[in-house]
């Protein structure tokens, strides 16, 4: 495949290769880098990118390389370029997903080599619950939590009637299903888009004729930004409360959908308005090396490095050792960017999340105004069928 790229480290000695007992740790990053699909994979990277430059580029303290990988927004291509990764260029951590779909076809190439993948966005429930694997490891989130997060949201603000937007793709499902185990009003319809639309002509038109209390849309990437513009657009009255979550308000999207976001209220783990010291240090790298605001997939990014970090040194700077890896990885002891954070028995993260609404900061930058706690330490509901030691 053409399009894996080798990055070396510019911070990175090439004498450090030879130290003797150094173990050179190499890090599959496949993610989506073209098409109009691609702003999320740019941050995704960028955020891995910029964590190994501070640390200098040892993570756990081994010299480190990583192979970056543009899974072309195709389960296909995704699949053969998890196959080169982990077969010729013999990656001991694969990560940098950002689509279930994509995460679905190259992920058991990792798990079944005996690899780690450590998912730094992707959160399907297949991987959550009773075909939870040893090897798999999540530094963000199951796909439904943000949504449940959404959907107790509107519970709280006792909306009677709402309506569902989200891709017909896997996390699409997860998304709804999230949001109505929390709400508990009337989901008047879910409307299914095909995953990568960005007409919602038809949408928009069944929004209108129905009149819900609230819209609530998962619609990552261009497709949230077309979306959020068309809506816009349309005129619908304001009694029609717009609501989503991170994956369609965040930096990634800010600067193409402009003032169309300003006033949407959302759920999310992590901001750059995040008090605390990891954070704040991750946000002023983050705009330093780049020249804008991170997006929430820069945030895990960045965290999926270091967690592998303190789980290296944790396994005694052995990355070879995928046992030790896997139990030093499952204790996860590192600071994240979001504060508090653990893994529940599946491996996934148990963690808070907030309501949000899109604001201007003092710059006149938008950026997410955390709000409140909308959930509390919460761990996603498919742990308890997960028997995978």
């Amino acid at each position: 495949m053409k399009r894996i790229t080798r990055w070396a480290l510019s911070l990175m000695a090439c004498a450090s290769l030879a130290t003797a007992g150094a173990t050179e740790l190499r890090i599959g990053v496949m993610t989506t880098l073209s098409g109009a699909q691609a702003v999320s994979g740019v941050d995704m990277r960028d955020g891995i990118e910029l964590a190994v430059k501070q640390l200098s580029g040892k993570v756990g303290g081994q010299p480190t390389r990583l192979i970056v990988a543009d899974d072309q927004f195709n389960p296909g291509a995704a699949k053969q370029i998890a196959e080169r990764l982990v077969k010729k260029d013999k990656v001991q951590v694969l990560t940098g997903i950002i689509y279930s779909n994509i995460l679905l076809a190259a992920a058991p190439v990792a798990l079944e080599n005996g690899n780690i993948y450590l998912s730094s966005n992707a959160g399907p429930s297949q991987y959550a619950g009773a075909q939870c694997d040893s090897g798999f490891f999540s530094v963000s989130w199951q796909n439904d939590a943000v949504h449940e997060a959404a959907g107790k949201y509107a519970q709280d603000k006792d909306y009677k009637r709402v309506i569902l937007v989200a891709p017909n793709y896997p996390a699409g499902r997860d998304a709804t299903t999230g949001f109505k185990r929390f709400f508990k009003g009337e989901v008047v319809e879910e409307l299914y888009p095909k995953l990568g639309q960005l007409d919602f002509a038809v949408e928009i038109a069944r929004l209108r004729e129905q009149k819900p209390d609230a819209v609530y849309f998962f619609l990552p990437g261009g497709m949230g930004i077309n979306f959020t513009k068309q809506y816009r657009a349309a005129g619908i009255p304001d009694k029609t409360s717009l609501l989503t979550s991170q994956f369609s308000a965040d930096q990634d999207t800010f600067a193409a959908s402009g003032d169309a976001m300003i006033g949407v209220y959302n759920t999310g783990h992590w901001s750059t308005d995040t008090d605390n010291a990891p954070s704040r240090e991750f946000v002023a790298g983050f705009e330093k090396a780049y020249g804008r605001l991170p997006s929430f997939y820069a945030s895990q990014g960045y965290d999926a490095i270091m967690m592998i970090d303190a789980a290296v040194r944790a396994a005694g700077g052995n990355a070879d050792d995928p046992v030790a890896l896997r139990k030093a990885l499952a204790e996860s002891k590192f600071k994240s960017v979001r504060g508090k954070f653990s893994l529940g028995p599946n491996r996934f993260p148990v963690q808070d999340f907030f309501v949000r609404v899109v604001s201007r900061d003092s710059k006149g930058r938008l950026y997410n105004k955390t709000e409140s706690l909308v959930l509390s330490n919460h761990a996603d509901a498919y742990g308890a069928a997960c028997t995978q030691k």
